[in-house]
């Protein structure tokens, strides 16, 4: 047994045993679950995928004379204004929308240009007032960085899911999903979680991460600040506790000034928007012998549905599950038919993730913290099937 404390004093005195996750499974089949766990302190976890439920909170700072914004638009998309008068929140997939003629590129959005600050470029902005008596001002145009606002922050909602779907095509014309394009005739296969590699599948029952978990946040320190939307820790669950689809979520937030261009990068998803790729970190203390046990699990163990994107509903048919082990491998079997298979994630990115944070822990720049809060261990998902049904009724 161990304590939080006890492992933080081993860091600050560079002398903690650091893991990456597929570092522990490794050693687990080199000396066993019991050796393993004695003689690691932490193990880090990591993941290079794309978030779309993200965004940035940023505040502009006074103009002179005052203005209340009211629209305002950041390299022609627009950013959400509607709390505090130079408080803007700019998502992740809003689109650019520019005027004609501005040339604002149609395969840009909230991603890019939030990628694009954390980078150190420098971006416009166009904003209109609310004219009022303290606040007189109408109309105003400049261009910023991330060093001439005041604070510029990243806070998700929806990140680290636990799990998530394969999506396949079996219909006859191509779709282009938020997992990218799927062929028609199951012609190919989209898996967006990395597996084994993932925070979430390392934590099943989310025993050691909880509000306030300090976490590796965009190349940068972050922390885990609720539960995320759609949080869904009541899916069906395995033996080893990883649940078979989508499940727990997380809300992360961070200081985006401290973040790194490599960990924080704008994409475009073809017919389908923008999206903010983001590399997460998550480091998990070895409090007990159990942790290493559920650390120990292989992509064989954990599995996901595939689901058939051609039928237009919210529940849509599967064609069962399939391992992690399976999907790496480039191919799955469905229907007796070989379907080629590509992550969204970046497996390369995502060991880098936790190699990272294994050397700044290593090095004794991060230490761990004790969660203020659990994650609810039960959420129901809740849809609006009722409500519509009822409203059309009506």
């Amino acid at each position: 047994m161990r304590t939080i404390a006890e492992i933080n004093a081993k860091i600050q005195q560079q002398r903690a045993v650091v893991r990456t996750a597929e570092e522990l499974k490794a050693r687990v089949q080199e000396v066993g679950l019991a050796k393993a766990a004695k003689e690691t302190d932490v193990i880090t976890t990591g993941t290079f995928e794309p978030m779309e439920s993200s965004g940035a909170i940023l505040n502009m700072g006074h103009t002179d004379p005052p203005i209340k914004i009211r629209q305002c638009w950041l390299d022609g998309v627009m950013a959400y204004s509607g709390f505090g008068a130079v408080d803007l929140y700019l998502g992740a997939t809003q689109m650019a929308e520019g005027l004609p003629g501005e040339g604002i590129a149609e395969e840009r959005g909230g991603g890019h240009v939030i990628a694009d600050l954390i980078a150190g470029k420098s971006v416009s902005l166009r904003a209109t007032g609310h004219v009022t008596d303290c606040y007189p001002r109408a109309a105003f145009e400049t261009t910023i960085t991330k060093d001439s606002i005041n604070q510029f922050y990243l806070y998700n909602p929806r990140n680290l899911y636990q799990n998530f779907i394969v999506g396949v095509n079996g219909g006859d014309r191509p779709l282009y999903t938020y997992l990218g394009p799927l062929q028609p005739g199951l012609s190919n296969a989209v898996y967006s979680n990395p597996g084994a590699l993932s925070p979430l599948m390392n934590d099943p029952d989310l025993a050691l991460v909880g509000v306030g978990t300090k976490i590796f946040l965009g190349g940068g320190i972050g922390y885990v600040a609720w539960e995320g939307t759609q949080h869904f820790p009541l899916q069906r669950r395995l033996p080893n506790r990883t649940p078979v689809g989508p499940a727990a979520t997380l809300a992360l937030i961070g200081d985006a000034k401290q973040m790194q261009a490599r960990w924080v990068r704008g994409c475009y998803f073809k017919s389908y928007g923008s999206s903010l790729m983001l590399g997460v970190g998550v480091p998990l203390p070895v409090l007990n012998e159990s942790v290493v046990a559920h650390c120990a699990v292989q992509d064989q163990d954990l599995v996901a549905p595939v689901v058939d994107f051609s039928i237009p509903r919210r529940v849509r048919p599967t064609f069962g599950l399939v391992s992690y082990a399976q999907l790496k491998s480039g191919k799955i079997t469905i229907e007796g038919k070989p379907v080629r298979t590509a992550p969204l994630a970046s497996i390369y990115l995502s060991r880098q993730v936790a190699q990272e944070l294994k050397q700044w822990i290593t090095e004794g720049k991060f230490t761990l913290t004790e969660p203020v809060a659990a994650i609810p261990p039960e959420r129901s998902f809740v849809a609006q099937d009722r409500r519509s049904a009822q409203l059309s009724l009506d």
